[in-house]
């Protein structure tokens, strides 16, 4: 018993937690002052650990030193690669209870069964919109911030998502990945392969309210609508 004290002899005066080396103890009091010491010098984010500091600065030098055995995929941290890895082993452990669904990670399937609760914790504090994930809300705030950190190489243009970013790029690489299955035409938008399958399957669902003529896309109908404005 008395090498037990010994060995835990360094305790927290706020939560009576023993360390057997004061640097420990000092390291877990930030837990209690909130204090971020370890400050990242590319763009000043702030963290309680060293560690946690080291995992961030990948982000800003690119190492990615865990690569997947079956497909050489790389990632910064060992967390992602264990993530990746199951989607070569198919494992899906959690499955919701409303429907069956499975899912290879728990966070994956709390985000789901909102679907079914209509849950939406997480709430934006300029306009008061409300998001089933983390994701969506960090995303939406880009709207009030301005935020556009996706620059585009080529003519520095910024956006404020990633995917906007590959699209836009696509100007510049004259890349056409949705393909009409009907006439081999690509396109570089989906909505623009979408549109121009109306013309093989004759689809007109936009309807004039004025003399119920139909058009194939909502340009043509605000167009024709001008006409009934104008008599």
């Amino acid at each position: 018993m008395m090498s037990q004290e010994r060995d835990k002899s360094y305790q927290c005066s706020e939560c009576q937690k023993s360390f057997t080396m004061k640097s420990s103890l000092k390291t877990h009091k930030i837990i209690h002052t909130g204090e971020k010491p370890f400050k990242c010098s590319e763009c000043d984010k702030c963290f309680s650990r060293i560690h946690h500091l080291a995992r961030h600065k990948m982000i800003h030098t690119g190492e990615k030193p865990f690569s997947c055995s079956e497909c050489g995929h790389v990632f910064a941290h060992k967390e992602q690669l264990i993530r990746h890895e199951k989607t070569h082993t198919g494992e899906k452990p959690f499955r919701c209870s409303e429907c069956d669904k499975s899912f290879t990670l728990f966070a994956n399937l709390a985000a789901h069964q909102r679907i079914h609760t209509g849950e939406k914790p997480f709430k934006c504090s300029e306009c008061d919109k409300s998001f089933t994930e983390i994701g969506h809300l960090t995303r939406h705030q880009k709207v009030h911030t301005g935020e556009k950190p996706f620059k585009c190489p080529e003519c520095d243009q910024g956006f404020a998502h990633k995917a906007h970013l590959v699209v836009h790029q696509r100007i510049h690489t004259g890349a056409k990945p949705f393909k009409c299955v009907e006439c081999t035409k690509s396109f570089s938008h989906k909505q623009s392969l979408a549109l121009h399958h109306r013309a093989h399957t004759g689809e007109k669902p936009y309807a004039c309210s004025e003399c119920n003529k139909c058009f194939t896309s909502r340009p043509s109908l605000i167009q024709h609508q001008k006409l009934h404005i104008s008599i």
